[in-house]
């Protein structure tokens, strides 16, 4: 079978919407090639090995790619994709040379190939990422082992966005704690969540996709009993208030639904924000304020901002 690879040369700021774009494409999965890893000095906190190739990588800026199957309506696919990312300007995002390039590549090449770089991560003091073709056993008795089939899509669940997160969520999740996971992609803040002890767990995603792909990833990690996953845009739905919102998602789109967490929120309870690009952590800060949320941390990775903020007790 014939498969086209799309390359999007772009900036660090576009790679989430960008992704997200090709997902809804019916992409099943990116690879992004960031220009800035192999100039960044690493911290082995948590034991990782890198080895990388400066052949993979841009001179500058990123690369996305994503693998579609060549059909009679590649064409007009290719262009709705194009049109889609010139239009991510409208929300000030910067989209740097946003040049996009097609070549056909067979499907043994992309399919298995890329798995040679996936293993086995660990991402906090008791987070390990496993890909589900590895075998893997725990180091401690208290790790926390998640399993993800990253060609179900959305990412492998390590990028510093969801890295954060969930550091965020094992220093604030409770036994009996109750999260809403907004925008939940591959489900993989839902499942760290319920693997930290949360008793009930209510995932939403807007793309069908990503529905699906994190039901299958519940499924596979056996929390399924304890987050229900359902179709929906951000907090529209939600009638239930909860002890922690988490949002990984772009900050403009947090933006648009500070008051709506704020009223979703418990007393006392968090709103752990993500998926913020180091310029617009101010206007984020400032939109859970100007909604009455007190800030308690910011954590920065790269050049990404994670909030964890805090409704006060009335």
């Amino acid at each position: 079978m014939k498969w086209s690879e799309l390359s999007i040369h772009t900036t660090n700021e576009a790679v989430e919407a960008v992704s997200n774009i090709l997902h809804e494409a019916g992409a099943s999965g990116v690879v992004i090639e960031d220009s800035d890893e192999l100039g960044r000095e690493r911290e082995d906190v948590f034991g990782e090995i890198y080895s990388l190739n400066p052949d993979d990588f841009p001179v500058d800026g990123v690369r996305v790619k994503a693998y579609l199957s060549e059909t009679s309506f590649l064409l007009e696919t290719v262009e709705e994709i194009k049109l889609a990312i010139n239009n991510l300007t409208k929300f000030d995002i910067d989209l740097g040379h946003n040049v996009v390039t097609v070549q056909e590549v067979d499907e043994e090449d992309w399919a298995t190939a890329w798995k040679k770089y996936y293993h086995p991560v660990k991402i906090s003091n008791r987070f390990t990422i496993v890909p589900t073709w590895e075998d893997y056993e725990r180091v401690n008795t208290d790790e926390l082992i998640i399993e993800l089939d990253p060609g179900m899509a959305f990412g492998t669940g390590t990028h510093p966005t969801t890295v954060m997160c969930l550091q965020a969520l094992e220093k604030t999740v409770q036994s009996a704690s109750s999260v809403i996971d907004v925008g939940t992609g591959s489900g993989v803040l839902s499942i760290g969540a319920a693997k930290l002890g949360a008793s009930k767990i209510h995932a939403l995603d807007l793309d069908e996709v990503a529905v699906r792909s994190a039901i299958e990833n519940i499924a596979l990690n056996k929390v399924d009993d304890i987050v229900q996953v359902t179709h929906g845009n951000l907090l529209d739905n939600v009638n239930e208030q909860a002890d922690i919102v988490v949002a990984n998602i772009l900050a403009e789109i947090i933006m648009t639904f500070t008051n709506d967490a704020f009223s979703i929120v418990k007393d006392g309870g968090l709103f752990i924000t993500s998926g913020i690009i180091a310029n617009k952590k101010e206007d984020v800060r400032n939109s859970l304020q100007e909604a009455g949320f007190e800030i308690e941390e910011v954590m920065m990775m790269e050049d990404w901002v994670t909030i964890i903020s805090r409704k006060p007790v009335k």
